[in-house]
């Protein structure tokens, strides 16, 4: 018989692993094999670089701000509700708070026991960027974060079914290979693949994969809330609108990188981590989104992901920030920083910022 259950596919990992561009790779796969596909994006707050990004693709798209899907659960569901409504998917890509995790025991099992007769649930796959992960795991030396948000991450990649190591084009192969045995020895569960999601190298093997009619067996986390929620806790946020305009027409690829490592250098000073950075500038015409700016670390270079080739005269700034450091710490060194931009006057239109709240799942099953 046919299974017309939708396929439910969440796709996690931290803070800058690169989820939102595997969510629009994934989504092209998926049309390109003619399905019908809703994208499901999710954050602590609402102006999302996020949902800018999944909108370009022209897919429909549903955001749930305020939490994380595990406390968000019924906008889960109203969320795939809406989207059955207007193109009846037979995938949503889901793509929970990159702070988040116990997803299998708060999302996955839910959606499975509760909602069987509507989903069907892939496998759970988590994102990691290779330089971070090298740091957490040892594999390299260099700058990551305090104890408890290791302590989130390290969580995530232990309840994965699959765990991807993304964007290998920027490694080379001895790191590859290191970090591939590393992740092998402290998450032996886990299915590993390797690509890069950005230029879609080595894709196809992880979308089959999650893509199959297989559901995950990973375990629920064994987690101590307190501990988890301390280090979410730890982690400042800042959603941002900006309106720029500029006398004369600028460079505004140079003006992101410019604002990107502004902040960064500015974050650097007062002794912070930046989890991810991610900027976009739109002209609000014609020509649409222009460009992209992400920032993953105190001590990366900002990565210049979509470029425009014509000067501008100014456009709509989103900023988004995930640090650990004090959020209004946060306010303030990005105003500085735009404040430092002498091309452009800078106006904020809405900003938020925040600590993550203590997580409190709807549901959370057992494996029994």
């Amino acid at each position: 018989m046919n299974d017309e259950r939708a396929h439910y596919i969440m796709v996690g990992g931290f803070l800058g692993a690169g989820k939102t561009t595997a969510l629009a790779r994934f989504a092209h796969h998926l049309t390109a094999r003619g399905k019908r596909v809703g994208l499901i994006c999710n954050d602590q707050s609402s102006g999302l670089v996020d949902t800018a990004l999944l909108q370009a693709t022209g897919l429909p798209v549903e955001e749930i701000t305020g939490g994380c899907f595990c406390c968000r659960f019924d906008s889960l569901l109203q969320a795939a509700e809406s989207l059955t409504r207007e193109t009846r998917p037979d995938v949503f890509l889901a793509e929970p708070v990159g702070s988040c995790t116990d997803l299998i025991a708060t999302v996955s099992y839910p959606l499975r026991r509760i909602y069987g007769e509507r989903f069907r649930v892939a496998p759970l796959s988590v994102l990691v960027d290779p330089v971070r992960a090298a740091r957490v795991l040892g594999v390299r030396d260099g700058k990551t974060f305090s104890e408890k948000v290791v302590y989130v991450y390290r969580k995530q990649l232990e309840e994965a079914d699959v765990i991807v190591v993304n964007k290998c084009d920027a490694i080379d192969d001895a790191l590859r290979t290191e970090l591939v045995a590393a992740l092998e020895r402290a998450f032996p569960k886990a299915t590993i693949y390797c690509c890069s999601v950005k230029d879609g190298t080595d894709v196809e093997l992880w979308f089959d994969h999650v893509s199959g009619a297989a559901v995950g067996t990973a375990s629920p986390l064994e987690i101590d809330y307190d501990v988890y929620a301390d280090g979410e806790a730890l982690l400042g946020w800042l959603n941002c609108t900006v309106r720029v305009a500029a006398a004369s027409p600028i460079d505004g690829n140079q003006l992101l990188l410019r604002l990107a490592t502004g902040i960064r250098d500015r974050i650097a000073a007062h002794d912070g981590g930046i989890a991810h950075l991610k900027m976009t500038l739109d002209a609000g015409d014609a020509t649409g989104m222009l460009s992209v700016v992400s920032l993953v670390g105190t001590d990366e270079a900002p990565d210049l992901r979509e470029s425009v080739f014509d000067r501008v005269d100014g456009g709509s700034l989103v900023i988004n920030l995930r640090a650990e450091a004090d959020p209004a710490l946060l306010e303030s060194l990005t105003r500085e920083a735009l404040d430092a931009e002498s091309e452009i006057d800078a106006t904020v239109e809405h900003l938020e910022q925040l600590r993550p709240g203590r997580p409190e799942p709807t549901h959370r099953m057992s494996a029994s």
